[in-house]
């Protein structure tokens, strides 16, 4: 019997967790939260929590050891840094221009289809679910708001200080600071192949050899991958408040309809004519990935998924994918730039705030700013959001922004699926024009 694909066993336990979640839920609903089955409702979302936080650790174990072997060895095995310059300069390129596209497109929709206007007027009905998701958001919720909106636009500086970690063990335990581990990890694959390479054969067999193992391990986890997405899908489909995404229905099919039109239309369009490669072949490359990412809501998590499609589905090149994809998670984020730019618009039109042009360029700006600067600390979003309200002079952020969280996951959920597939995008099209032959049908042709 053919084995059914990663990507279909992922997208059935998808399937099925939104099916058994809705369920579960309109049951507890119905039965007034009292009863054996609400009990028995609530230890089964405990215990899928469990697993999929399990299954996160596993992802997440993983970045350190393969983003470090991975860079080492590839540059390693080039024997120098012939070309990094360029490849760093088409990388960085590609990211800006993309995240502007993203925000652009976000831009012209929320002012098309304006979300928060009702009649013409604001939407008071928003208004009044933001005062009361406010006073009933969460400790956990409040306490992210309160650090969010403790940090400044100063703060930005603090991107640039990430790239030289003063204690290099301790950025590798720090999410947030994979961009340091980033330039280490250059900076001794550089310095590695200026030693005599008798001297260094055997460490840089042994980057080799550590970086085929990460990959190994990397395809044992994602074995279980199917199970961790569903124990990852069902808690949230259960505890979504949807009575609040009624109200913001609009809202949501605003940032939706963006994603989509970037993912489906502005993506693809520069992998055919830039990259000049198939992006429906790119598309079934990257579903594993687009998958993880959707369930995950974390690029970082999602990386050693994204490495692994890019070079043994896609056929890029270690070489570009160690370096295109480790530094996309860290400072690339289309879909989070688009969704910034959407809510800090939403939120002005719900609470009557006139945006002039320059208004609204300032925002472009910041959202570009933010998505970068601010990409690698928790709820990303949530602390760049606030920052470009403050900066915009609207009042109350912290109520609309309470409200906002509460209804976040399932747009974080869209938008990192997005910031994926622009990391992956980035990589391929880098490598096109670095003469790799990539999408071809043949993914170890250029697997070195």
């Amino acid at each position: 019997m053919k084995k059914i694909a990663g990507h279909w066993q992922i997208l059935m336990a998808l399937v099925l967790a939104v099916g058994l979640g809705t369920i579960f839920r309109n049951l507890t609903i119905a039965a007034d939260g009292e009863g054996e089955f609400v009990e028995f409702a609530k230890q089964a979302t405990e215990v899928s929590s469990f697993i999929g936080d399990l299954f996160m650790s596993a992802l997440k174990m993983i970045i350190v050891p393969l983003i470090v072997s991975s860079i080492i060895a590839g540059i390693g095995a080039l024997g120098g840094v012939k070309g990094f310059g360029r490849l760093g300069a088409k990388t960085f390129g590609f990211y800006a221009l993309t995240s502007l596209f993203a925000i652009l497109v976000g831009l012209t929709l929320v002012n098309l289809i304006e979300p928060g206007i009702k009649d013409g007027q604001p939407n008071q009905t928003i208004a009044q679910a933001f005062e009361k998701a406010s006073t009933d958001a969460s400790d956990a919720e409040k306490a992210k708001i309160e650090q969010a909106n403790q940090r400044k636009a100063t703060d930005y500086a603090d991107f640039f200080k990430k790239m030289f970690p003063p204690n290099i063990i301790a950025a590798a335990s720090d999410n947030g600071q994979m961009l340091g581990l980033i330039v280490f990890s250059i900076l001794f694959g550089v310095g590695m192949t200026r030693v005599p390479p008798g001297e260094m054969r055997h460490l840089q067999g042994t980057m080799q050899g550590i970086n085929d193992v990460m990959v190994l391990v990397t395809q044992w986890i994602m074995s279980t991958a199917p199970i961790g997405v569903f124990a990852l899908m069902f808690p949230v489909i259960y505890d979504a408040g949807w009575e609040l995404i009624r109200e913001l229905l609009k809202y949501f099919g605003t940032v939706l309809l963006a994603l989509g039109i970037h993912l489906f239309v502005v993506l693809p369009l520069i992998l055919k004519f830039v990259g000049k490669v198939s992006p429906i072949a790119h598309f079934k490359a990257m579903g594993t990935a687009l998958l993880t990412a959707f369930s995950t809501a974390s690029s970082s998590a999602t990386l050693p998924v994204t490495m692994r499609c890019i070079q043994e589905n896609a056929g890029v090149s270690r070489r570009t994918a160690s370096f295109t994809l480790p530094l996309g998670a860290t400072v690339n984020m289309d879909g989070t730039a688009l969704y910034e730019c959407v809510a800090v618009m939403f939120v002005a039109q719900v609470m009557g705030i006139d945006m002039s042009f320059g208004a609204q360029f300032v925002v472009v700006g910041a959202a570009l700013l933010t998505s970068i600067g601010v990409a690698g600390v928790p709820s990303a979003s949530l602390v760049a959001i606030l920052l470009i309200l403050k900066n915009s002079n609207i009042p109350n952020a912290e109520i609309a922004v309470a409200a906002l969280l509460s209804v976040d996951r399932l747009l974080d959920m869209s938008r990192t699926a997005v910031n994926v597939f622009g990391d992956s995008c980035a990589a391929v099209v880098v490598a096109s024009s670095e003469g790799e032959d990539v999408l071809t049908g043949n993914p170890t042709s250029s697997a070195e």
